[in-house]
């Protein structure tokens, strides 16, 4: 199949503008999952994409241990413990979207988390080491997770779950992964590709070496989640996500580092609110 070109023409029907009678809560509820007190940085960038993008709450869930790490460094993202999978179940249940991966640290508690909020949240974006930890069983991952989930692996960890496979090409390894999983599937790179269940395939042209930093990808997991807490259905989150990261990236040029995505995301959003693109 070939692909289509990623453009704002593709999704922008389905980006969830505000109404004017809006409130906070019904632009969507939010939850990115932390790792241990050292392993913070991450879920703070995507926590501030997904606020940024226009979720109207967003809650860092974390370890005990790490809770005052986030909590000197937020201001209106909120910080909430969590006590293990039952617990992180329970605090999610009422949320519409969860971001899990980015250094959420490696093994079978990561597991377990993933499988938590799949039981409870509508969309989840599993990133980072929520996909390295099923490198063992991916079956485990893929029995669960749904359409209207999101992964988001660069080749790398994509080569962990589906071995073998980019060598069939990175278009026919993207819409196999995503069928094999059932779900959506972002595969990283410097033409993004986004590929769903249904066999549709989206290119995305506008990306930028500029991109090809620490952190970059935490905050396109953030940018997915906010818009799928929102109500954008998966495949059109992944993709209008993917294009907003790259073109964030592409207005700041050299020198661009994670932490100033989420600060270029209004320019942005404002040409295309406006009709631009």
């Amino acid at each position: 199949m070939t692909p289509v070109p990623n453009e704002p023409g593709l999704w922008k029907a389905q980006f969830p503008w505000p109404e004017s009678d809006t409130h906070k809560h019904r632009r969507g509820r939010l939850a990115v999952v932390s790792g241990s007190a050292s392993r913070t940085g991450a879920a703070r960038l995507a926590a501030r994409a997904g606020l940024r993008i226009g979720a109207g709450v967003v809650t860092v869930l974390s370890p005990p241990s790490a809770l005052l790490v986030h909590a000197v460094a937020l201001e209106a993202v909120m910080v909430r413990a969590f006590g293990g999978p039952e617990d992180l179940g329970r605090l999610a249940g009422q949320l519409d979207a969860a971001v899990i991966g980015p250094a959420a640290g490696v093994g079978e508690d990561t597991i377990r988390n993933v499988e938590a909020l799949i039981a409870v949240v509508g969309g989840i974006v599993v990133d980072a080491d929520g996909l390295t930890s099923f490198r063992s069983d991916p079956a485990r991952l893929f029995a669960v997770i749904r359409a209207s989930d999101v992964l988001t692996p660069h080749e790398g960890e994509f080569e962990r779950l589906w071995p073998g496979l980019l060598a069939e090409g990175r278009e026919v390894a993207a819409l196999r992964a995503a069928e094999t999983a059932g779900a959506v599937l972002v595969l990283k790179g410097a033409e993004t590709l986004v590929a769903a269940p249904d066999g549709r395939l989206v290119r995305n042209g506008n990306g930028v070496p500029w991109l090809a930093t620490a952190g970059s990808g935490d905050v396109l997991a953030g940018l997915i989640g906010g818009l799928i807490a929102q109500g954008a259905p998966a495949f059109d989150a992944a993709c209008a996500a993917v294009w907003i990261h790259a073109e964030a990236a592409a207005t700041f040029g050299p020198g661009l580092i994670a932490e100033d995505l989420p600060g270029l995301l209004p320019a942005v959003l404002g040409r295309l609110h406006s009709g631009g693109g």
